[in-house]
């Protein structure tokens, strides 16, 4: 039962769609739609030695249940261990059922399929996409289309990427908006997003990965903040112990958190979100710090701490503020509101092109008007008690869903590893997963000066020499 006094710190947000469009003239009716929603995963023996394969089958039973609450059924999961971290499991049957998945023995032709590695999909399904990777490339393909690529080198935050495209494609598929949902190739490849070669054929898979990210600043720990710790926890470390991570937040997880935020679950609802966030982090074996203050221009970076911030807090004010700080590398992201751009994204790292404060300062106090109190739901929720107050509070909450933040993710702890690779930098990534034949990526094209992010060595995939971490090295890169 939702608390109408409280409701707008307890909506859905992915339900608030249905309100904000006017399918749904109450909320329970919003409800009910997400809950005529089902999804089933198939699931291949070889996704018992795959690292990124259970990437993939974890992104999409995470992001899935929150968006599909009729449930996600996973039919031919092996009884394997976790090959990626993933809290408080052992074996990928634990994490599926701790996520909020279902183990079956078959699944229901009815419903929308995704199929993960070795294994058939069923011929009777409307709605069957295959979930793919190879090196730093990640998508899904409609079954009938024969497309799998050699799912050979082993890159954990393409699994996050295929994962949240296929979640992406079947969710799209079920509201019935986009005729082009599953019947299409979608991917990307995270090496080089900007380019026209096509993902389904080209060989540029991408570097084995030799370094890992030591000392981040995370900025915002809803959405997007949980987001890039989901696909930054599944990086292979191998010495988690040397990872550092700031984590800043002022607000308490809420349940509407859990609609989006994909390490959110309803028993953390009340905590501060950093002291539930360094919770998940120590868990994984970094270190954290703790920072409970308004992200704003009246504070420094220490020459100690970490000096490439990730950024995911939907505040202009706050954004016109990154380089003020004293950061060297800010990478941040920001998502759609409204009913229309949910699905939209948009990367921006700097130094860059044009400054934050020349992007933000325009429009940082604006407020957002995205939906009018005039629809039929919120005039239901008024007649039920709801103050004007609050119904404005509500109609200015954005319309998400989980898939988008966890995409968008693969995007930016992307750009942290190219930049320890030495590999182009961009200033913008932007697209939307409605049409992500679109997306645009702008390479930088400044010369920057040299910083050294911190670094630790990655835990080598194959056994062959060739892939073994030498000796360790500080790693001077450009911003």
């Amino acid at each position: 039962m939702l608390d109408t006094a409280n409701i707008q710190n307890e909506l859905n947000r992915t339900a608030k769609m249905f309100l904000d469009t006017g399918e749904a003239a109450t909320v329970d009716e919003a409800y009910a739609i997400l809950g005529s929603y089902h999804l089933s995963v198939r699931v291949g023996t070889d996704v018992a030695d795959s690292p990124t394969l259970q990437a993939a089958l974890l992104t999409i039973v995470n992001t899935g249940r929150r968006c599909f609450l009729g449930g996600v059924e996973v039919a031919g999961c092996p009884d394997a261990d976790l090959l990626v971290y993933f809290d408080g499991a052992r074996t990928l049957k634990q994490a599926i059922v701790k996520l909020g998945g279902r183990l079956i023995e078959s699944v229901a032709s009815i419903h929308p399929e995704i199929v993960i590695g070795d294994i058939e999909a069923s011929t009777t399904s409307e709605f069957s996409i295959r979930a793919t990777f190879d090196g730093w490339i990640g998508g899904v393909a409609p079954v009938d289309d024969g497309i799998r690529r050699a799912e050979s080198h082993e890159f954990t935050p393409a699994g996050v990427l295929a994962g949240s495209f296929a979640v992406s494609e079947a969710f799209q598929f079920v509201r019935g908006k986009n005729p082009m949902a599953g019947t299409r190739p979608v991917g990307l490849s995270l090496w080089e997003p900007h380019s026209n070669e096509d993902w389904t054929t080209t060989r540029n898979i991408g570097p084995e990965l030799e370094f890992l990210p030591a000392r981040l600043w995370l900025i915002g720990l809803g959405h997007l903040g949980q987001a890039y710790l989901w696909t930054l926890g599944f990086l292979p470390f191998a010495s988690p112990e040397e990872v550092l991570i700031v984590l800043q937040d002022i607000d308490r997880l809420s349940i509407a958190n859990d609609s989006t935020s994909p390490l959110t679950s309803t028993d953390l609802v009340d905590q501060p979100k950093t002291r539930a966030m360094a919770a998940w982090c120590e868990a994984r074996g970094f270190q954290t710090r703790i920072v409970e203050r308004l992200f704003a221009d009246d504070f420094r970076v220490a020459g100690d701490e970490p000096m490439v911030a990730l950024c995911g807090v939907d505040n202009g004010l706050a954004r016109a503020s990154l380089e003020d700080i004293g950061f060297s590398r800010v990478i941040e992201a920001g998502l759609g509101r409204g009913t229309d751009e949910f699905l939209a994204f948009q990367i921006h790292s700097f130094p860059g092109a044009k400054s934050a404060r020349e992007i933000w300062n325009a429009s940082a106090a604006e407020p957002h008007q995205d939906q009018s109190i005039e629809a039929a739901a919120y005039a239901d929720l008024g007649e039920r008690g709801v103050d004007k107050c609050g119904l404005t509070l509500l109609a200015n909450r954005a319309v998400g869903a989980s898939f988008v933040g966890t995409f968008a993710s693969t995007l930016v702890i992307a750009e942290v590893l190219r930049m320890l690779a030495g590999a182009a930098a961009f200033d913008v990534i932007d697209g939307t997963l409605r049409q992500p034949q679109t997306i645009e990526a702008i390479v930088k094209t400044k010369k920057l000066p040299h910083f050294n992010p911190g670094i630790t060595p990655a835990r080598p995939v194959f056994s062959d020499a060739s892939n073994e971490v030498g000796e360790m090295t500080d790693i001077l890169v450009e911003v």
